[in-house]
């Protein structure tokens, strides 16, 4: 639901500390703020420090299709170094970030000449297969009610405000089925919803 990588993060705080500032740099984005713009050509990778953003795509019939939620120690914008790319989807913080920045360049040469940090990024592309793996599982044999009740408990724990809009875009389903089961947790399990 909320991915976070505390192993990335120290160590990227430990490089933040060893390389120069033209190399890494601490930034902030304010919360609606687009980090990655899908189609777009981007010349950096973030890691996150604070905040959490989502992940998501745009369809052509204006639907969006939230992959993931992302916050501390995550890293973005790799896929696209790595392949040289435009970006897959778009990033928007939805809480105020912090986030360390490379250029593509750096971040190349990171993966070249450190193999520790190369590990920790193979590491964290295995975990993105593995977890996008088991939520496809997940939605095809569990109800909608099951993932908003992991959404709503998600927020409680997180302190985090999640929309309806991204709760439906996460789940993979419109607003108006979104509001049917709300409705019904309403009706039979209404503890969940306060």
């Amino acid at each position: 639901m909320l991915r976070t990588n505390v192993h990335l993060l120290s160590y990227v705080e430990q490089l933040y500390k060893e390389l120069t500032s033209k190399d890494i740099i601490l930034k902030e984005y304010p919360k609606g703020s687009f980090i990655f713009n899908q189609s777009e050509k981007s010349s950096k990778v973030i890691i996150i420090k604070e905040g959490f953003v989502k992940c998501f795509f745009s369809e052509e019939n204006g639907k969006d299709f939230i992959v993931e939620f992302l916050g501390e120690g995550e890293i973005a914008g790799e896929i696209e170094a790595i392949r040289n790319i435009q970006c897959l989807c778009h990033i928007e913080a939805l809480s105020d970030i912090q986030v360390y920045q490379f250029s593509t360049n750096t971040f190349r040469l990171l993966m070249k000449q450190n193999p520790q940090f190369n590990q920790l990024l193979i590491n964290e592309l295995a975990e993105r297969i593995i977890n996008t793996s088991s939520r496809a599982s997940l939605q095809q044999v569990y109800s909608i009610k099951n993932g908003l009740h992991k959404l709503i408990t998600l927020q409680e724990r997180q302190h985090l405000r999640i929309s309806k809009a991204d709760m439906a875009a996460y789940l993979g389903v419109d607003i108006r089925s979104l509001n049917r089961v709300l409705k019904t947790i309403k009706e039979t399990d209404s503890e969940l919803l306060e």
